[in-house]
């Protein structure tokens, strides 16, 4: 029985930089493990793998008042985890590079615009 998850690359600056050095970082469900989100990867980007490092990034506690007279309550975010993917030699994921051809255009209209 196959398993089919969504991954979503993060657009962060750390990502970015770590995408210079052909390793993406992307958000996996809690559940998924390293077989997964490989294979998740693989099938989404058709890119080859060669390494992958997991982390799960634990939710904080939230203090939240429940009224004027009540002791305050405390929540929790939900977890995270995260997937930092080597790609093999010659593979790549234009996550950043879409990001900077919507710039420029937006920078191109305004100078027609002018």
């Amino acid at each position: 029985m196959t398993i089919h998850i969504s991954v979503f690359p993060r657009t962060t600056e750390k990502a970015y930089g770590q995408s210079k050095n052909n390793v993406y970082v992307f958000d996996a469900p809690v559940t998924a493990n390293k077989q997964e989100i490989v294979a998740a990867i693989e099938a989404q980007y058709g890119v080859k793998t060669t390494g992958i490092k997991t982390l799960v990034q634990t939710g904080k506690a939230i203090r939240f008042s429940k009224g004027k007279r009540a002791q305050p309550g405390i929540t929790n975010h939900k977890d995270s985890k995260k997937a930092y993917v080597t790609l093999a030699e010659g593979n790549k994921i234009n996550v950043f590079d879409e990001v900077a051809a919507a710039e420029t255009n937006a920078k191109a209209e305004k100078k027609e615009k002018k």
